[in-house]
């Protein structure tokens, strides 16, 4: 188990009566690895991975996050313990419009980790550094581009130092000019050995950085595979036809 970062076992929710969001499903991240999870819309990606880290919450089933394992009964104090070790970085950027960027990056770590603020702020100048936005540390984020912003909110999920990073959708909030900005960092990120669960559409991105590619729809894993395998051999006739479409766009 010690190898093994997120485990799933015959996770299911539903939001009505027999339309499942989540429909029994099993999977394995291991520490260091790189989950991609692509799908069409609504298929239930984004749930899946907020159940990583307890925002939402399911049925039935277990969720094992770095060797803390919650169900269905959601554990408020288990759920913190999570917290504390997953970061997550959202298609919306999420931040506080009215606390400068070195605000915004500092907060969780002097109030939930209890660090003085001195270390808090020269490591988010650290973090800012690698981003290559610390210049804009006194900035409000509504001064930035999205994908400063974005960076900044990566930034900010790494302040809390944690062992699993959790990226739902990254760049499709993004103008195409500024998605390379984001998933530039993201590959840093993997080559320095970060565990990863990663909602996207980036195919290019997916080829080169992801360890397995998970695809779902309507809330089942449809085929979960190597990137090689799965871009140029895709076993299922969904996933073949979910590629056509990107590759038409």
């Amino acid at each position: 188990m010690d190898h093994i970062a997120v485990r799933t076992k015959k996770l299911s929710k539903s939001y009505t009566q027999g339309l499942y969001a989540l429909d029994d499903i099993s999977i394995q991240v291991d520490h260091g690895k790189v989950l991609v999870v692509m799908g069409p819309s609504g298929s239930g990606k984004s749930t899946l991975i907020r159940t990583f880290n307890g925002l939402e919450p399911f049925d039935e089933g277990e969720v094992n996050v770095l060797g803390i394992q919650i169900d269905s009964t959601y554990d408020e104090r288990k759920i913190r313990k999570i917290r504390k070790r997953v970061g997550m970085v959202f298609q919306q950027f999420n931040l506080f419009p009215h606390l400068s960027i070195l605000e915004n990056i500092t907060l969780a770590p002097i109030q939930v980790q209890k660090r003085r603020p001195i270390e808090a702020e020269e490591h988010a100048m650290h973090l800012l550094s690698q981003m290559g936005i610390a210049t804009h540390s006194s900035k409000y984020p509504s001064q930035l581009s999205g994908g400063e912003q974005q960076r900044v909110a990566i930034a900010r999920a790494l302040a809390l130092k944690p062992e699993l990073l959790l990226f739902d959708e990254p760049t499709s909030a993004l103008d195409p000019e500024r998605v390379n900005e984001v998933l530039d960092v993201m590959r840093r990120l993997a080559k320095q050995g970060m565990t990863m669960v990663v909602v996207t559409h980036e195919v290019a991105f997916a080829k080169e950085v992801a360890d397995q590619v998970l695809f779902m729809d309507a809330g089942k894993v449809i085929e979960t595979s190597t990137p090689d395998l799965f871009f140029s051999n895709a076993q299922h006739e969904r996933s073949r036809r979910f590629l056509n479409q990107i590759e038409k766009k």
